[in-house]
């Protein structure tokens, strides 16, 4: 990932001011738009984007200890992102299970991870490959896996229009000893 830049707040805050003009709305002259741009700019430069300020590696380092545990699963993690073909938001729930193999990680640096990945203009299925990769990375377990389950503002809201749906993807990494069956069981 590129070192991160600091977001031009008002660049933004024009950029968003001259796209609602181009849809033919004015936010000189339509008052409930009087500072839209500036109140979107700081949504997606305060909430929306800021996993990409997060150093998932070093959160990583410091958070993960020695230890033996069976099976652990950490459900329902919420999760909020914003597709980056659209620019409109998905949210949901995220699953991480993994079979720990001498290394633990707290449970809030799970969420943490889910979290700052989601945090970005990212597709579903890039979130939970993310998160598995770097679980992976700095736990060696025997297996993980990380199921999302979003519902999307460009599926819900236009195109489609498919009210009430939502997206479900899966994540998973295993040695070649481990049973997949028993990987997926864990995220039901």
């Amino acid at each position: 990932m590129p070192p991160p830049t600091t977001p031009d707040r008002e660049a933004a805050a024009k950029a968003i001011d001259t796209f609602l003009r181009a849809l033919g709305r004015n936010p000189d002259r339509e008052p409930e738009l009087a500072g839209t741009g500036a109140r979107v700019a700081d949504a997606f430069a305060d909430d929306l984007l800021c996993g990409y300020e997060v150093d998932v590696d070093a959160l990583l380092a410091k958070n993960v200890f020695e230890g033996r545990s069976g099976v652990v699963v950490v459900r329902d993690i919420p999760v909020a992102t914003m597709c980056p073909h659209h620019l409109l938001p998905a949210s949901g729930v995220a699953a991480v299970a993994f079979a720990p193999d001498g290394h633990l990680v707290g449970f809030g640096t799970i969420a943490a991870v889910v979290d700052a990945y989601a945090r970005r203009l990212a597709l579903q299925e890039q979130i939970g490959e993310d998160v598995a990769a770097a679980l992976q990375k700095h736990l060696a377990p025997r297996w993980i896996a990380c199921r999302l389950t979003l519902s999307h503002a460009c599926m819900t809201l236009r195109g489609e229009r498919a009210h009430g749906a939502s997206v479900e993807t899966a994540a998973h990494r295993y040695r070649n000893d481990v049973d997949e069956a028993i990987v997926h069981a864990a995220l039901r």
